[in-house]
């Protein structure tokens, strides 16, 4: 998935204008997909640095971040050990180079202690884009009101997986025709003209905002609540509800959020919305599981719940998941400046660069708040296994990695 999950208010602003860095000028492998060995590095080349160079390092708050890596954790302990965290980023290594840090952090510590161990076991890594460019936004788990059947102003479906979709990963998602063959799969206009199975209704504009954001809680009449999670997309590019609607002189820069695109959708015709709605093609599918744990996240693409404050998505294309990050940005959400350690366990359809993270803020109105005042620039270090950092570095580098256990 992005969950992946995607986006919101501030994503809607930036996605048409994110973009994935220059090709980085170190050898690809074959046929140029991915690295030859184990020194490729699909960005600029990374920076080592040491943790006393990191901002906020030693007042972060650990917790959140080291929580969401032993989740983590468990996703490659039941991995091949000898398999690299990911095909297209090998520079981060392989399962088994993590192991040892996981069975070492997977004990009850404080933050202290924890900050303290992290810098025995860790190296920073400061990743660089080849444009410059970095970008931090935020994204949340909505809860909207649902009806079992249509009743104004519920009478959006919010669409089940078809069964003529077949997804081959990516963006190369098609159609089964039924007198054979297949096609690119259509995007939002056709797709909201024929129909689709609807798992449950919902208000237009809030079904909308749960495929932007690419998962949510739905809360019925009866008390009873549901996880509409993530089930796959049409293949169809991501684009700028926001910025379409600025282009046309229908919202002002300010509007440019979440709230105020509702508040233009809550004044405009059916039929302008309906328009400004099929701008973006792109087109979420769901399925509907137990939300028992009302206080549990949604799942990223990692498959395990996404923590407040310590999970965050990435471009795969550059990332592996599961690795932990330290970013520094600013949010008025955030308090202004705010440096954190993360997970890196999502994904999305708008979240393209080597310096480029979707902060995942929590569940419901409040955190939606929050995530949407981040639209910031900032910097990203990966921490890595020391003997993965001393790889990445080669030989004659390895001196500028630092000593093993960096002073504060």
């Amino acid at each position: 998935m992005r969950a992946t999950l995607v986006f919101l208010a501030s994503l809607l602003l930036v996605s048409a204008c994110a973009s994935a860095p220059e090709p980085s000028s170190l050898p690809s492998g074959p046929n140029g997909r991915g690295p030859a060995d184990e020194t490729y590095t699909p960005m600029r080349a990374p920076v080592p640095a040491a943790f006393a160079a990191l901002p906020g390092w030693q007042s972060a708050d650990l917790m959140p971040g080291l929580s969401a890596f032993r989740k983590s954790c468990e996703q490659f302990e039941g991995r091949n050990s000898a398999s690299y965290l990911s095909d297209s980023a090998q520079w981060a290594g392989r399962v088994e180079d993590w192991l040892p840090a996981c069975a070492t952090l997977d004990v009850a510590m404080d933050s202290e202690s924890a900050r303290a161990v992290m810098q025995a076991l860790f190296q920073p890594v400061e990743i660089r884009s080849a444009n410059g460019e970095s970008r931090f936004t935020g994204y949340f788990e909505p809860v909207y009101e649902a009806r079992y059947s249509p009743q104004y102003p519920f009478t959006e479906p919010v669409p089940a997986l078809p069964g003529d979709l077949v997804s081959e990963g990516g963006n190369r998602v098609y159609q089964k025709l039924s007198r054979g063959g297949r096609r690119p799969y259509p995007a939002r206009k056709e797709i909201t003209q024929r129909g689709v199975t609807p798992l449950a209704y919902a208000h237009p504009a809030d079904v909308f905002f749960l495929q932007i954001q690419g998962s949510g809680k739905l809360v019925f009449p009866d008390g009873r609540t549901v996880k509409a999670a993530y089930a796959a997309h049409n293949g169809q590019p991501f684009k700028s509800t926001a910025n379409w609607l600025f282009e046309r002189g229908w919202i002002s820069s300010g509007e440019r959020s979440m709230q105020g695109i509702r508040a233009w959708m809550d004044r405009s015709s059916p039929e302008r919305v309906r328009q400004a709605m099929n701008a973006n093609p792109r087109f979420v599918f769901f399925k509907l599981e137990p939300a028992d744990n009302n206080a549990s996240g949604p799942k990223g693409a990692m498959s395990v719940p996404l923590t407040p404050l310590g999970s965050m998505a990435v471009d795969r294309s550059h990332h592996p998941l599961g690795v932990p990050v330290f970013v520094k940005t600013k949010a008025p959400g955030l308090g202004g400046e705010w440096s954190g350690l993360l997970n890196a366990q999502d994904t999305g359809g708008a979240i393209k660069g080597a310096v480029r993270g979707d902060i995942y803020f929590g569940t419901g109105p409040a955190a939606g708040d929050r995530a949407g005042t981040m639209n910031a620039p900032g910097r990203l270090w990966v921490l890595l296994p020391r003997a993965v950092a001393a790889r990445l570095a080669g030989p004659s580098a390895q001196a500028g990695l630092g000593p093993k256990t960096s002073a504060p």
